[in-house]
């Protein structure tokens, strides 16, 4: 018997695209109303729920990515989603403590600023046929990124530490990190569109 001629023919193993990874993506989205209503109060309990759902949040952005690379079942959409997830629930969360007054609006700018400009330079990257690479200051940015977010939504002190002052000092770390990373990946831009330039007849 001929076996049938297509897709699922080429790939029978193809990951489905409502597996584990994406699901768990998909909940890091779904936690990001929770942290945004717990946002609208100001008290100290609801401060915590806030940060305990960001915490829990961000901590399956490394369970994901775990899952699909041991499984093998990374997804288009779900190379879609992640990064998405991450920028989705980072900058909702920058967002909303404005008005609490525990960021300064203009380094939040600076921050939603610099995500909109690499993704739109990723974007004109790939319609030219090239790709820019996730650098380890991207990744860095994250990291304290989310650390500071922390600090920032507990807020109140807790156990003797002033949790809003360690938020604020980890904060800076990461506007210098971002902005570099920013600048970091125009200059892989600029360096692959000469390249790109340079071998056109």
């Amino acid at each position: 018997m001929e076996r049938p001629v297509g897709v699922a023919a080429q790939n029978p193993r193809r990951p489905h695209i409502w597996n584990l990874p994406n699901l768990i993506t998909l909940f890091r989205i779904g936690a990001i109303p929770f942290v945004v209503v717990f946002l609208f109060f100001p008290g100290a309990l609801a401060s915590f729920l806030a940060a305990l759902f960001f915490c829990a949040a961000s901590l399956t952005d490394l369970l994901d990515g775990y899952i699909a690379r041991q499984q093998k079942s990374e997804t288009p959409i779900g190379k879609l989603l992640d990064p998405l997830a991450d920028k989705l629930l980072i900058n909702s969360a920058f967002i909303m403590l404005i008005p609490l007054g525990r960021v300064p609006a203009w380094v939040v700018v600076l921050i939603v600023g610099r995500e909109v400009a690499v993704t739109g330079l990723r974007g004109i990257a790939s319609l030219e046929g090239s790709a820019i690479a996730a650098s380890k200051w991207g990744k860095a940015k994250m990291i304290f990124q989310t650390i500071a977010l922390i600090g920032l939504m507990l807020h109140y002190e807790y156990l003797g530490i002033n949790f809003h002052s360690l938020g604020m000092l980890i904060l800076w770390v990461a506007l210098a990190i971002t902005i570099w990373s920013g600048v970091d990946y125009f200059i892989k831009f600029y360096s692959e569109h000469r390249q790109t330039t340079s071998v056109s007849p």
